[in-house]
């Protein structure tokens, strides 16, 4: 196939789902399939490292932090198989915690679960809400993978300088 070129795709869909694409279509005034191209393109836009060869270790964190509970779940994926599909052939230093990766499926598996987990990691505040706990999780984790520095370290805030502003003040006034 030439690129460029769209080619027609078959795909099975449960008719619950294809009257929802048909009513979010009407409701749009569009095709049914631009929606269905809206979602592929959507869902690939969020999962884009994962069909990057050269993306693997810390890299996938951001991808299974915001989309992997949907992802897996629906494919059923479990810690062994997201330990192998973040860390495969990774070195060391690129590596994602075996213990960061069971708590990814956890969270993605069971919140409830996952959010008492968090719990006992942290007990210095046990009023935390569910929601609360995972957004904790998130943090850690993008804290810990994604915007540390190449010593390992999450980086330092820099330092501000206060702002000053200057105001002329206006001494023609009579």
């Amino acid at each position: 196939m030439v690129e460029g070129r769209k080619q027609a795709v078959s795909i099975r869909m449960n008719a619950a789902d294809v009257r929802k694409v048909k009513r979010l279509a009407s409701r749009l005034g569009v095709r049914d399939s631009d929606v269905i191209r809206f979602a592929v393109k959507s869902m690939l836009g969020k999962l884009g490292p994962l069909y990057d060869p050269e993306c693997h270790g810390r890299n996938l964190v951001p991808v299974f932090v915001e989309s992997g509970g949907d992802l897996l779940r629906y494919f059923d994926i479990d810690a062994a198989k997201l330990e192998g599909i973040i860390n495969g052939s990774v070195p060391a230093d690129r590596r994602v915690d075996r213990d960061d990766i069971a708590l990814l499926a956890l969270t993605s598996a069971q919140e409830p679960y996952a959010a008492l987990k968090l719990r006992e990691l942290d007990s210095t505040d046990r009023s935390r809400s569910q929601a609360e706990l995972l957004e904790s999780l998130r943090q850690y984790l993008y804290a810990k993978y994604v915007y540390r520095t190449a010593s390992g370290e999450a980086p330092r805030e820099p330092a501000r300088e206060p702002v000053r502003l200057a105001i002329a003040a206006d001494h023609d006034h009579a």
